[in-house]
């Protein structure tokens, strides 16, 4: 399992004093590409290729806020749900007491330089058969 942590910015919230909900898929998607890079796949190498990594769907279960300067770390696990699919399983919790902020799944796919599905053999390589 993949971590790692961050820190709210102020610029981050609103007007409420907590983190506005779509600075959560920066968080994520930060968190993913980090992931990616811990595996030695680098998403702008691949990006020169003409590999394109694309989001298919995304669900995000909102269960706590953060608030400005609160400590947070992000969990990642990548599973492969099909020949052509893939699903980052994401966690976000306030590192003061380990409470679940949020709960992910981000589902994606790799095209191809032709605009066609293919997951990349690096990539592949992450999904023990």
């Amino acid at each position: 399992m993949f971590t790692m942590s961050l820190r709210v910015r102020d610029y981050e919230c609103d007007l409420q004093g907590v983190v506005n909900n779509s600075v959560y898929m920066n968080y994520l998607e930060h968190a993913r590409h980090e992931f990616l890079l811990a595996h030695k796949i680098n998403f702008a190498e691949l990006t020169a290729q003409q590999i394109h990594l694309v989001v298919t769907n995304a669900e995000m279960d909102y269960k706590g806020s953060l608030k400005p300067q609160d400590d947070f770390y992000i969990t990642v696990e990548c599973v492969k749900e099909s020949r052509l699919r893939f699903a980052f399983h994401q966690h976000i919790y306030r590192s003061s007491d380990d409470k679940l902020i949020m709960q992910a799944k981000v589902v994606g796919t790799a095209l191809n330089p032709q605009g066609r599905p293919e997951i990349p053999a690096q990539l592949n390589a992450l999904f023990p058969d």
